[in-house]
């Protein structure tokens, strides 16, 4: 298994509903960088959250239903990339933030995430479908399948397409 689908780090939570405009803000945009963006990206529901995440190198943010809807906005990828997310794991997503997730090599996981708590020490591994804390098992669920695995560990669809161009999914 790649290390990149292995994810270890903190949790940082956040609540259900949470839409792409509270990290990827359209008063901040355009006319802004992404590294300013991300020093912002949701403070209207947690002030602290961005330098709590970077005080620690990165981290995992917790979710609950819905996280990524309203948008298909693909920069709230990036902001995340560079608040150092290594990962979400929530109830559901947005389907197009799923994809915009996956596309831009963002790792994120559907399961139950009511148990978790801030800062809890959380390992995932993608290619198991599995979520666990201090070596127990908290989350089992269907792994993603291997193509998005493959586009994951490849740090997203371009890097991915540019090794493998006459790639089809058949």
């Amino acid at each position: 298994m790649s290390d990149s689908l292995l994810i270890t780090g903190s949790a940082f939570m956040l609540g259900d509903d949470v839409n792409t405009d509270i990290n990827c803000s359209n008063k901040y945009l355009p006319g802004k960088d992404v590294a300013y963006v991300a020093q912002h990206a949701f403070e209207q529901l947690s002030p602290d959250l961005a330098s709590q995440i970077a005080s620690q190198g990165g981290g995992i943010l917790v979710a609950g239903e819905h996280f990524g809807i309203n948008s298909s906005r693909e920069q709230a990828t990036h902001v995340l990339h560079q608040m150092k997310v290594r990962a979400i794991v929530a109830k559901s997503f947005g389907r197009q933030f799923f994809r915009n997730a996956i596309n831009n090599g963002l790792p994120v996981f559907e399961c139950d995430t009511s148990s978790l708590v801030q800062g809890q020490s959380l390992a995932l591994d993608l290619a198991k479908g599995v979520l666990c804390s201090q070596g127990r098992v908290l989350q089992e669920t269907h792994p993603l399948p291997p193509e998005i695995l493959a586009i994951l560990s490849m740090g997203g669809l371009i890097p991915f397409l540019q090794k493998y161009p006459d790639w089809n999914f058949a």
